[in-house]
């Protein structure tokens, strides 16, 4: 089977989408599959594509050019590369490829429908106007969990066939450090742990207030990981104007190695996200087995299972009560965290790369079938 996939997320620094079609083109690789990668513009390094893997790059880099190539150029390069399928690891599909070549599209998310207001507008009307389009033209449509597949057939009954899932895998994090590697970045006290891209869709301006209305003298403290995204800035203002500074931390990005120290020797996680398509820091901190404070809505609850407690991520005295109870509560803390990593093994990219052959084997059977 020869696979041609959409390498346009692989251009930038890494985020989340761009180490998710990374692993996912390894793992498919490593099951003896045929990949040709195609990207708008030169790989970002830091991804490590494998030896023998067929990539092909231009200099699409401006938005208009990147328009452009995933419309005309793209579709020229998996016909001459004679691709039997082709997948849109996010979002996205070619609106004129060619008429054997079968399609499949994965979608992680409906933000721009549940959520718009915690998205850029560039992102939230590039969502609107190609969303659509790729579900109309794939075979076969993906979405990473059950709650995103229940909300795609919801939200288009039109579709033309039934929403498969198959979720992710998340990548292996390095043996983490000694606690004491975590002094530089001012972490000496017991904390709980929130990683994410500082975001409006994250909550944290909740997650902040909630922390706010714990008693002082026995909340742990919070540690927040991550990049800043947008609409953040008044966050520190937040934290300033309660008088939590001494308390919360923001770290900015950092590395695995890092990451993994921080997981390792956290409380809790902390994610009352208003909305997720999966969310990975869920199953990267059961990973380490621990347990997730995180929100009863879209996919969260699915991917949690039983190491969770659940609230509602507008209810700030509930996030409030649920991080007191985890953080002083010892008992109640392990109790929730047994079976973390079992959890957490449901989800590996060689499972994602099985399944995701078994979906591109049917959408080349039901090519077959529209072609004759």
């Amino acid at each position: 089977m020869k696979i041609g996939i959409d390498g346009r997320n692989l251009g930038s620094a890494t985020d989340g989408i761009g180490r998710f079609v990374c692993n996912a083109i390894k793992a498919l690789s490593a099951l003896g599959a045929e990949v040709c990668v195609y990207a708008p513009a030169e790989i970002n390094a830091d991804y490590e594509i494998p030896h023998g893997i067929a990539v092909r790059t231009g200099r699409f880099q401006p938005l208009p050019a990147r328009a452009l190539w995933g419309q005309a150029i793209l579709p020229a390069w998996a016909a001459r590369d004679r691709v039997e399928v082709f997948w849109g690891p996010s979002h996205r599909l070619p609106l004129f490829l060619d008429d054997h070549i079968a399609r499949v599209v994965t979608i992680h998310d409906l933000v721009w429908l549940h959520a718009p207001e915690t998205m850029r507008a560039r992102t939230l009307i590039g969502e609107r106007l190609l969303m659509k389009p790729a579900l109309r033209k794939a075979d076969v449509v993906v979405a990473d969990s059950t709650a995103t597949a229940t909300a795609l057939t919801s939200a288009f009954p039109w579709l033309r066939s039934p929403v498969s899932t198959v979720a992710p895998g998340t990548a292996a994090l390095p043996a983490p450090g000694d606690v004491s590697r975590l002094g530089p970045l001012g972490i000496t006290r017991p904390y709980a742990l929130f990683v994410g891209t500082l975001e409006p869709r994250k909550n944290l301006a909740n997650l902040i207030k909630a922390y706010g209305l714990l008693p002082a003298g026995t909340r742990c403290d919070l540690v927040i990981v991550g990049g800043k995204g947008w609409k953040q800035t008044r966050l520190a203002d937040q934290v300033r104007g309660g008088g939590l500074e001494a308390n919360i931390k923001f770290t900015g990005f950092v590395d695995d190695g890092v990451l993994a120290t921080l997981y390792a020797h956290c409380l809790f996680l902390a994610m009352p996200s208003l909305y997720e398509g999966f969310g990975f820091p869920i199953v990267e901190a059961q990973s380490f087995g621990k347990p997730v404070l995180t929100s009863n809505t879209s996919s969260m609850p699915e991917v949690a299972g039983d190491n969770a407690v659940l609230v509602d991520p507008n209810d700030t005295a509930a996030i409030s009560a649920a991080f007191d109870r985890l953080s002083t509560d010892a008992q109640f803390r392990n109790g929730i965290a047994v079976g973390a990593r079992e959890n957490a093994g449901r989800f590996t990219w060689h499972n994602h790369a099985t399944g995701m052959l078994q979906i591109f084997e049917q959408a080349i059977r039901q090519r077959r079938k529209t072609d004759a």
